[in-house]
């Protein structure tokens, strides 16, 4: 996947930003037998300071009730991004981002099956990620009825600091992988590249490729 390069712009949660149409939609599918009739799909930009994500999603209720970051917020409806960004080096960033804009931002060790997060140390000014989300159909609120919601986030590079390949410049490769998952009937996965068992299985993941 080409990930196109942009000028930074200002999250507002909608998509809005002129920047975005710069680059197309990637359909995010469900992962396993049971049918879901909702759709994802998500744009990724990247600039001189960091990379940009937006995801759009059909739904019909907000399943999210936690109201803090650093949460277990993936036991809700949530949406995920994981960046490993030097495939010698089996550690990686991942990113959460529910719809009452709430985050997880962590660095992922992964020996062997055996991994566990890290929380950022200093996370503030421009280590500090930029996150808003917004909603159609209904409140922006918990258990509310929708229509969909988007979430629209902004990753510093010097967040992912002492991550090699960073930042990255025309040519550079990341391996990555984007997630959904929504709790209204049961728990339905929705995956860019498709694993087995885990979202952690880095070695599944798809390429980006920077413009």
């Amino acid at each position: 996947m080409v990930v196109k390069k942009c000028q930074d712009f200002n999250i507002t949660g909608d998509g809005s930003a002129s920047e975005w149409n710069k680059t197309e939609w990637i359909d995010i599918t469900q992962q396993g037998p049971d049918k879901s009739p909702y759709t994802t799909r998500v744009k990724v930009l990247y600039s001189e300071t960091g990379i940009y994500f937006l995801y759009d999603c059909v739904d019909r209720k907000l399943t999210a009730t936690i109201k803090g970051d650093f949460q277990n917020i993936f036991t809700e409806d949530v949406v995920e991004v994981f960046l490993w960004t030097d495939e010698s080096f089996p550690v990686y960033f991942e990113y959460e981002l529910s719809p009452l804009d709430y985050e997880l931002p962590i660095i992922i060790p992964n020996y062997n099956g055996k991994f566990f997060g890290w929380q950022p140390w200093q996370y503030e000014g421009e280590r500090r990620t930029r996150h808003a989300t917004s909603v159609t159909g209904g409140k922006k609120e918990s258990l509310a009825s929708v229509d969909a919601w988007k979430a629209e986030f902004f990753i510093p590079y010097k967040l992912l600091v002492p991550l090699n390949n960073v930042p990255p410049v025309s040519g550079t490769r990341w391996r990555a992988n984007m997630y959904r998952i929504d709790y209204d009937k049961g728990t339905t996965y929705f995956t860019w590249q498709k694993v087995k068992k885990s979202f952690h299985e880095f070695n599944n993941y798809g390429t980006f490729i920077f413009e």
